[in-house]
């Protein structure tokens, strides 16, 4: 049985996620912040992130998808930056996933898929930058620079480590307005992911297949 291991699986894309691949027949092993949780995990809380990798230590993960996110304040612009917001953005969007990857690399690199998946966005593609969001699109850059070089230290396991952008889902974040529903934007990310292959370590994927540049 493959196993997956999804952050911020509370609600929205992450909750979707662990109800498609659990609906497939994977073990699920989808993380909240909720005291309540079976997998209780506030990926800015090091002591918790220590805890789930004990707990989790010796068991193969196929696929750590790196899901929890926040967007921040979106109408900050130059002149009104919150800064202690832009901290606490950077804290979870970046600083999260780094943790998890470096909490769990051993646990992807026994499995047989062996794949790092972080939800990024497409607001965090410098080439298409618009100046929106400020905050939350620089730690999706961010973020890609970490799979940029996580894919390079980890590519002697065999580990492969992509950017994941879900496109525009009608989630809390996304809004009503947006075009996709968290069904079609999993559905394209688990298609996406079910055919990489190591060539694609370190690449920005869309829901849809295609790349997006950096």
């Amino acid at each position: 049985m493959s196993t997956i291991l999804v952050t911020g699986a509370g609600r929205g894309l992450g909750r979707e996620l662990a109800r498609q691949y659990a609906a497939d027949g994977w073990r699920v092993i989808g993380t909240e912040r909720g005291k309540d949780a079976e997998f209780r995990l506030d990926v800015t809380d090091r002591a918790q992130v220590s805890a789930l990798r004990e707990k989790l230590k010796g068991e193969p993960i196929d696929v750590l998808f790196c899901n929890a996110g926040i967007i921040g304040k979106r109408a900050m612009a130059l002149g009104s930056f919150d800064y202690a917001s832009w901290e606490e953005v950077l804290r979870v969007n970046l600083l999260g996933p780094a943790a998890l990857a470096e909490a769990f690399a051993d646990n992807v690199a026994a499995s047989e898929r062996k794949v790092i998946a972080m939800m990024s966005s497409r607001l965090g593609s410098i080439t298409e930058s618009s100046g929106m969001t400020l905050p939350y699109a620089t730690s999706k850059a961010a973020l890609n620079m970490l799979v940029k070089g996580l894919s390079a230290t980890l590519k002697d396991k065999a580990v492969i480590v992509v950017a994941l952008s879900p496109g525009w889902v009608r989630t809390d974040m996304g809004g009503a307005g947006a075009t996709l529903t968290p069904e079609a934007s999993v559905k394209g990310l688990r298609k996406v992911l079910a055919g990489l292959r190591l060539l694609d370590s370190g690449g920005f994927f869309s829901h849809d297949g295609s790349s997006i540049p950096w």
